[in-house]
């Protein structure tokens, strides 16, 4: 039982980070880069899809609350990562963390619950930017044939979803290259879609018809909840910045910028947005793949629908990067660590990027959204992501208390109340969600305690018989 706990020292983390290795990855990111890539990661499905969703089928006007109890989970966890990554800057997000905290067992049950995170996200964005891109260009009368722009048995006729699967290619190509060069990409899309979002402010703000608000919650609290569970989708992205750690030249000070600030910005964003969408247009008629274009072409604003349009493309092209990015950086330290197969933790000569999980992610990705209609991807995504969120909320709790004189270069404030009240919000939510949900995710653990107790505790570096 013994060996299940064992863990990585803080110390012996940052002694690896200060020694030259062949398997270090380029310093290149600033918190300006960090924030956009937060921001990048956060704003996109959840403003121009989900928001829509969650207040025609769960929580009505109540949607902004629904927001709002979903960024508190956010907030205290945030705070909770910012601790980490300030302190551990290191590739591997929450997987690095519980390392340095819970022991191996629950760090490689967090990095494959985060693969799935990532991975099932990547397929989702992709679906979801190859819908818009295909509306886009029939309003060109560009129509693609349905044969190759849907997945099978999504529409009659489908067989691939050609789109979804080319945008993932050529962005794999391009974080091969490079984070710095994905980074400058990503800045760029972040103020083209910003420049959408304000545009939908500025419009509608003056639309508002507060009788659409009427009745506010009506389905009840439990409604609310259920959409602040569906819509936490809508956030994931801030938790990818820290994924980026070992690739920051002041992980110390920007890290902890870049987390808290794009969670701020997008914050802020969407309880503006879901309260003009929903003021704007009753809840009921939101249930639709594109509710901001569809607000704005009621209101007559054909020119505004437009931009949105190509707005949310930009924006779930961001957020792709995102994921894709993050989802290798996971693969890539568990390997480094010897819990998966070590060709994994090879970083190209070149570029100094983990090259190969990169590759393998986008085929994966790739394939899965030219064949399948994803469906349940975004709350199968939200229970992998709050349960990562749980463990690095309880992963500064303990630390706190087994090395309490460790340097802190960002302490998280209120220490305990803050990590528990993380803790309780995400576990509020995940019981919020399906069944059906919580099915599938006990399944993808399952595989990965067999891949564990097969593989990864006799071939882990901390092993005995490699120490």
């Amino acid at each position: 039982m013994k060996k299940l706990f064992r863990r990585k020292t803080i110390q012996s983390i940052q002694d690896y980070l200060e020694a030259g290795h062949e398997t270090h990855l380029k310093r290149s990111l600033t918190a300006f880069d960090l924030t956009c890539l937060g921001i990048g990661g956060i704003i996109g499905v959840g403003i121009f899809v989900i928001t829509g969703v969650a207040a025609a089928k769960y929580a009505g006007p109540g949607v902004i609350l629904s927001f709002v109890i979903s960024m508190f989970a956010c907030i205290f966890t945030a705070l909770c990562y910012a601790e980490f990554a300030a302190l551990i800057p290191i590739s591997g997000s929450a997987y690095s963390y519980s390392y340095a905290t819970l022991g191996e067992f629950f760090a490689w049950i967090i990095g494959w619950d985060l693969v799935l995170e990532y991975v099932v996200g990547s397929i989702a964005v992709a679906i979801g930017w190859s819908g818009y891109v295909v509306s886009i260009l029939k309003t060109f009368g560009l129509e693609l044939p349905v044969w190759c722009s849907a997945a099978p048995g999504s529409v009659p006729g489908a067989v691939i979803n050609l789109p979804a699967a080319l945008i993932v290619l050529v962005l794999t190509v391009l974080l091969v290259k490079g984070i710095k060069e994905s980074a400058r990409f990503t800045v760029v899309m972040v103020f083209v879609k910003l420049a959408a979002v304000l545009i939908f402010i500025a419009v509608g703000f003056s639309k508002v018809d507060p009788a659409n608000w009427h009745p506010f919650m009506p389905y009840g609290f439990s409604g609310v909840m259920t959409g602040a569970a569906i819509i936490f989708f809508a956030y994931i992205g801030f938790d990818a910045v820290s994924t980026a750690a070992e690739e920051t030249k002041n992980p110390q000070r920007d890290l902890p910028i870049g987390i808290i600030a794009s969670l701020v910005v997008c914050t802020i964003l969407y309880i503006v947005v879901s309260a003009i969408l929903t003021g704007v247009v009753s809840y009921t008629e939101l249930n639709l793949p594109a509710p901001i274009a569809y607000a704005l072409q009621k209101l007559g604003f054909h020119w505004g629908a437009a931009l949105v349009s190509a707005g949310a493309v930009t924006g779930l092209t961001s957020v792709l990067i995102v994921l894709l990015m993050g989802q290798p950086r996971i693969f890539f330290s568990m390997s480094r660590d010897g819990l998966l197969w070590p060709w994994a933790s090879k970083v190209h000569p070149k570029y100094k990027t983990p090259y190969r999980t990169q590759i393998l992610t986008g085929l994966v990705v790739s394939s899965c959204a030219a064949f399948i209609d994803i469906g349940t991807a975004a709350e199968l995504t939200n229970i992998g992501t709050l349960f990562a969120f749980v463990l690095v909320c309880s992963g500064v709790l303990v630390l706190r208390r087994t090395d309490p004189a460790l340097k802190r270069p960002f302490r998280v404030p209120l220490v305990p109340l803050v990590p528990i009240l993380g803790i309780l919000f995400c576990v509020y939510l995940m019981i919020s969600l399906p069944t059906l949900t919580w099915i599938r995710f006990g399944v993808w653990l399952l595989i990965g305690l067999v891949i564990y107790f097969t593989y990864s505790r006799t071939h882990s570096k901390l092993a005995p018989s490699r120490l």
